[in-house]
Parts: structure tokens; sequence; C-alpha cells
């Protein structure tokens, strides 16, 4: 019988995974098992190999699991997250919907959120003001900086949260990582050696220690966020500024599009929701239908 270790997973790319065991060794991963689904964050067991390396054959209970999806796949991001910071810039644009679907992932998981709006120093960084004024109104913490000059104001706001960073390439995330873990680029380096897959460490997703307990994945850039995999009420739970309007409509299964008597869309009309999120909760539901139908 092989021995056995527990270990936390700080890379993950396809279907190879680092671990770090308990005593302090990251070893590569594969899984034992097709049924298995494995994330940065996770608490893994695994069975050591006489060569070094190992199989992960089990996966403690989770708090929470971030990921996404359309109707045909899904991607895992990061397992265990207390938190999750969106990272924007006024280059690449500032995506109004992709920052809102973010926000529906974090409610679903019962994780905090906060927006992280980077490239402060820029002369363009005063056009996105208002789009950040609106993460705002929602009650949502926004941080303005410039993590090439000064990560420092995030520094609070991670301590001993366990975060995923979220946002496009070119946002700025590598540097603020830099900033907030001084080591991480040596730590790159031993997680590709465990994985042995270098040329491809763009597409890892990977797990940065930070303070005590506290660490941070990091995940590709991403362009989309699919919530496909989410239900109707988890979808509408995300929307904190409808939840007290939601059971006032005069049909049970409102769809608070063009139905009589819609409590929301009466909202809307007297200038106390904004319409553009409304939009947005019809399309995420419209993608949850097209998602149980398919599969």
């Amino acid at each position: 019988m092989s021995a056995t270790a527990t270990g936390l997973v700080t890379a993950a790319w396809r279907r190879h995974y680092a671990v770090r065991l308990e005593g302090g060794e990251t070893i590569r991963c594969v899984l034992r098992g097709r049924h298995l689904a494995v994330a940065c964050g996770d608490s893994v067991r695994v069975a050591l190999g006489a060569d070094g390396e190992g199989a992960i054959n089990a996966v403690e209970p989770r708090r929470t699991l971030l990921f996404r999806s359309d109707a045909h796949r899904e991607k895992l991001i990061a397992a265990n997250v207390t938190q999750i910071l969106g990272i924007v810039a006024p280059d690449p644009p500032y995506d109004d919907e992709l920052v809102q679907r973010w926000i529906v992932a974090a409610e679903s998981n019962d994780c905090a959120f906060a927006l992280i709006a980077n490239k402060s120093d820029l002369p363009g960084f005063a056009a996105i003001e208002p789009r950040l004024g609106a993460c705002s109104a929602l009650g949502y913490r926004v941080v303005r900086l410039s993590a090439k000059f000064d990560a420092s104001p995030l520094r609070d706001l991670v301590a001993g949260q366990k975060t995923a960073l979220v946002g496009q390439s070119g946002m700025g995330k590598s540097t603020l990582i830099n900033a907030l873990a001084p080591e991480s680029g040596a730590r790159v380096g031993d997680v590709s050696t465990a994985l042995r897959a270098g040329r491809h460490t763009t597409s890892e997703t990977t797990l940065y220690p930070l303070d005590g307990q506290s660490w941070m994945v990091d995940s590709p850039g991403m362009k989309a966020f699919g919530l496909a995999h989410l239900s109707a009420e988890a979808i509408a739970h995300g929307f904190v500024e409808l939840r007290p309007l939601y059971g006032k409509c005069r049909f049970r299964d409102c769809r608070h599009a063009t139905e009589p008597g819609c409590a929301v869309q009466a909202a809307v009309a007297r200038g106390e929701v904004m319409p553009w999120r409304v939009a947005l909760l019809q399309r995420l539901l419209g993608d949850s239908e097209r998602r149980a139908r398919t599969w």
C-alpha cells in the first residue's frame, strides 16, 4: 500500500496539479479517477508514488467553489475562498457586465466582494469613475490604486482572507501579486517545475501564500464569466438591491420583464433601480434556462 498525505492544491493546469504537502514540500500530482474535480485552494488527500510524485484520490469538503460555466462546460477557479477581488483598469476597457457577473458569483458563494481599480495614475482613470461609483452604490468596496507604485491599500483587505483574484488580461494582476507577495516570482518557478509545464504557465491557476493563513489565487485573464450553472434563485439572490422587491410582484413566477404588477419594473420606473441591472438579471436567467434544457 502506498503512503498517503494531505496537502493544499497550489496550482492547476489541465489535469496536472501542484500540491503543497503538510511538511512544506510541493509535488506534482495527477488525478486518480475521472470523476474528481480539483481547484486551487482545495485540501486533498494524495497517494505518494516512489518517484516523488503523487495522485489525488480525494477532495476534502469545501466551504465554497468559484467557477464559471456556459451551456457546454465548466471551468473551476478556486475552492474555499472567503472573498473575490475583481480587478479593472482604464485599459483594457472597463467591462460593466463582467464586473456584475463577478458580483453575482461572489454572492452565490456567500463571499465578500471588492473591486480593485488599478492604474489610477493613467490619464484615462477619471473616465471610469462613474462606473466605480455604480459599484459603490450597491454597497461594495472599491479600492483605487496604482499597483505599480503602491499596493498597500490592499494589505488590510487581504489579511486573514482566502482570496480569488479575477480580471481580464492586462489589468495588472501580476504586478499586484508581486507587490503583495514579494517571493511570488520564486514561487512561480517552483510551481512550474512541479508541473513540468513551464511554457504553459500563463494558463495556470496559481495560489500564492501571503501571511499566516492568508492566500490569494490568481486565475488566467478572462474575457467572459459564464454563470449558467447557477439556479434562478441563486442568480436572483446575487442582485442585492432587488432582494426587498422579490415576492411583491402580482405573479409568483414573475420574470420581471413585461408582466403587469411587477414590483421590480415599478422600481425601475421610479428611478430606484438601475434598468441595466434588471436587463442583466433577465439575460442570466435566460442563460440558466438554456443550460437546464441542454443538460
